[in-house]
């Protein structure tokens, strides 16, 4: 080949490479998936999180993976998620899995475990510490494979039309609280009632309910709760760091292509630290105007923290004998945050609980 021949045509292969799509590119196939979320639109943060996610995976993808996020009821009522996800009438759900615990107690590990773990512990159990191999290990048996998305950090106690004084104002009380936790408040005479986020307000302002629980300030103030009860409860010890959590139906999840996968992990992971970062920066505030609204700040009295927890304590100890997979993660859970809170206490402990004591001096 002569020398001109030869420059025209390496500069002929050069400008067609230089405009092809990428080899990976071309390797990807359009996909429109459907995600249905437990949360009304309502709830920026919730809801935001899996709108965050799909956005970004379109991004990514050059918008060759589509996933389309709809509201609490608009595909099926925001406690069927699981549901539908697990018959493939859709791909993936965005949910709090304890929502589900009927089914199984052991779903309540998702989300949180009443006095189990806080916000960095749990996604330290759930990453790094055997969690989530644990709980996929249990989502396959209702044809789903799942990850955290999210973390609202340690929640209120919620709202109450009286004042909880002792274990007797319990008794009797009809309170929507979510998952788990309904069980343990059980033991003690109270009557759990879980209902999804749009039908709590118009139960407690007729009376229906006596007391509900939602997230926290922020989410809370959205929902209008200081209008129809004035006593704000904390901690949501059955909430130390609930984590929502994605799920996808299983024989979709293993027919996606690798790098759809790892999309998925990757926007799921960042939609999360995306939602608690904007808690964190929305709770102090909207505390502070639920106040000014009047609320009336209330810790639960020491009495009735003791006696949740060790109703709590009696009933894993129950499930442990009975439910294999309730076994596996609540040893697996309790191993780990016995090492995590003898560290936290060395150097977090002492250094937030001075910073708290000093803000007031800066």
């Amino acid at each position: 080949m002569k020398r001109r021949e030869f420059l025209k045509a390496a500069g002929t292969g050069i400008a067609a490479s230089a405009v092809a799509a990428p080899a990976i590119a071309q390797s990807m196939p359009e996909l429109r998936w459907r995600l249905t979320a437990s949360w009304p639109k309502s709830l920026d943060t919730l809801y935001g999180a899996p709108e965050y996610m799909a956005k970004r995976i379109a991004e990514l993808s050059d918008n060759k993976f589509h996933i389309q996020v709809f509201a609490a009821g608009e595909i099926v009522p925001g406690l069927q998620v699981l549901d539908a996800v697990q018959s493939g009438t859709v791909e993936m759900g965005h949910t709090a899995s304890y929502y589900y615990f009927g089914k199984d107690p052991a779903f309540t590990f998702g989300t949180a475990l009443p006095f189990g773990l806080n916000t960095r512990q749990q996604e330290a159990w759930q990453f790094h510490g055997g969690g989530m191999e644990l709980l996929n290990d249990f989502f396959k048996t209702y044809n789903c494979w799942g990850m955290p998305t999210g973390n609202t950090t340690c929640q209120m106690g919620g709202w109450f039309r009286r004042e909880i004084k002792s274990l007797d104002d319990m008794k009797g009380l009809k309170f929507r609280v979510g998952g788990f936790a309904g069980r343990i408040l059980g033991k003690l005479g109270v009557v759990p009632q879980q209902l999804a986020a749009g039908d709590i307000f118009p139960s407690l302002e007729k009376g229906t309910i006596d007391a509900a629980e939602w997230v926290g300030p922020y989410d809370d103030e959205k929902l209008g709760f200081v209008k129809v009860a004035k006593y704000y409860y904390y901690p949501g010890w059955w909430e130390g760091g609930a984590q929502p959590h994605l799920l996808i139906n299983l024989p979709k999840w293993n027919e996606l292509p690798k790098i759809y996968q790892a999309m998925i992990q990757a926007c799921a992971r960042e939609a999360g630290v995306w939602m608690t970062a904007k808690y964190d920066v929305l709770n102090p505030q909207a505390v502070k105007r639920l106040v000014a609204s009047g609320a009336e700040l209330r810790p639960f009295p020491q009495p009735v923290m003791e006696a949740c927890y060790n109703s709590a304590n009696e009933i894993y100890a129950e499930l442990a004998q009975s439910n294999a997979h309730f076994k596996r993660m609540l040893d697996s859970l309790i191993a780990f945050r016995s090492d995590s809170y003898q560290w936290m206490q060395v150097a977090e402990l002492a250094f937030d609980s001075f910073m708290m004591r000093m803000r007031t001096r800066a």
